[in-house]
């Protein structure tokens, strides 16, 4: 049977990842624990009460206004989707189009340019500086001669886990012409954030996730801070129920017990230190500046090393002669033990 199909989409790559159960997986910068028990407990507390012949709360009132209040805001000033590429790619949806360029960083998360592709936009990439630098006066001219429809600014970016100075993010808003998205998925790690100059400039779309730092990958529930215009906006294209009671109801347990979160954030990114020093010491390995969950690293065969990871059970993201990514491999940060393991394969020791 043949298939008639829009324009465009046979050159659509799909987003695919190795679906190989490791028995340690560090290849897709998950939280390396589940949730902690007594919040588990919460939520499960919160499930068997659910009617499940019922529809969610349309709104989602509740966590829009308890996310709103902890930074400031009302709860017009958020919305919640089904994992924060659901928002994103919602938000593509409202501000590309048919000759409406989308602009990006590379190498930076890969999804942006098929956001780009879906909303039928030309996807214009802005090349980073030597050691993934993130340039303002080149982002920003790159936008101008493309006269960009919408910006996405990854901070700290996937998959080098650089973060980008504020004042080179303030620099961009205040020059852009067009709505500015900051991807703040591993701000937890980082621990500064922009979402504070949303009041300053009603451009500004901050996008966050649990599914980093609260340990929620199996729910996807993703949120943005922004204005109550742009909100509004947004709002219009979104699926109605896009986030199913289960996880919203889950969002809100973890979100009120976030505190118990701290511990292991803390000992994340101590162990992201600990990682990192110990692969510096390896001959021929370079480790990128990290703000997040995961490390970069390069070295002489990526692919090599892999085999050998991988022979171990140890699964991690090899980018091998992705553009601007040879010879990278990203590595989530697991438990101390799942690091262990894979520094002595790494190490020999």
């Amino acid at each position: 049977m043949m298939l008639s199909v829009r324009p465009g989409l046979e050159t659509l790559q799909p987003y695919t990842v190795d679906d190989i159960q490791w028995e340690i997986k560090l290849d897709a910068n998950e939280c390396g624990d589940d949730l902690p028990p007594a919040v588990k407990a919460k939520v499960m507390e919160k499930l068997a009460a659910v009617s499940f012949n019922r529809y969610p709360e349309i709104t989602m009132k509740r966590l829009r206004t308890m996310i709103g209040e902890s930074l400031g805001y009302g709860m017009d000033n958020v919305l919640i989707g089904n994992g924060s590429n659901g928002l994103l790619t919602a938000i593509c949806q409202v501000f590309g189009g048919a000759g409406r360029s989308i602009v990006f960083s590379r190498p930076s998360f890969s999804m942006y340019g098929i956001y780009a592709k879906m909303a039928d936009s030309p996807a214009v990439p802005v090349d980073l500086e030597p050691g993934f630098r993130f340039c303002s006066g080149n982002y920003l001219a790159t936008a101008a001669d493309a006269k960009a429809a919408l910006m996405i600014i990854c901070n700290p970016n996937n998959p080098t886990g650089r973060p980008i100075p504020l004042k080179e993010v303030e620099k961009v808003l205040a020059k852009a012409t067009c709505p500015v998205v900051l991807d703040e998925a591993y701000y937890e790690f980082y621990g500064q954030s922009a979402v504070g100059l949303v009041k300053k400039y009603p451009q500004l779309i901050v996008a966050r996730t649990f599914s980093k730092a609260y340990s929620l990958a199996a729910a996807r529930v993703g949120y943005v801070i922004t204005s109550p215009e742009m909100a509004a906006v947004i709002g219009k294209v979104l699926l109605p129920y896009s986030v199913n009671n289960l996880s919203l109801l889950t969002a809100e347990a973890v979100f009120e017990a976030r505190a118990e979160f701290v511990p292991g954030i803390e000992r994340t990114k101590q162990e992201r230190e600990r990682m990192a020093a110990a692969l510096a010491a390896v001959p021929g390995v370079t480790v990128f500046t990290s703000a997040t969950n995961f490390i970069l690293f390069q070295l002489a065969d990526s692919n090599a090393l892999t085999k050998a990871l991988e022979a171990q059970n140890i699964g991690v993201r090899n980018f091998g002669g992705a553009p601007g990514l040879e010879n990278c491999i990203r590595v989530s940060v697991g438990t101390p033990a799942e690091n262990d393991a894979f520094l002595k394969v790494v190490t020999g020791r």
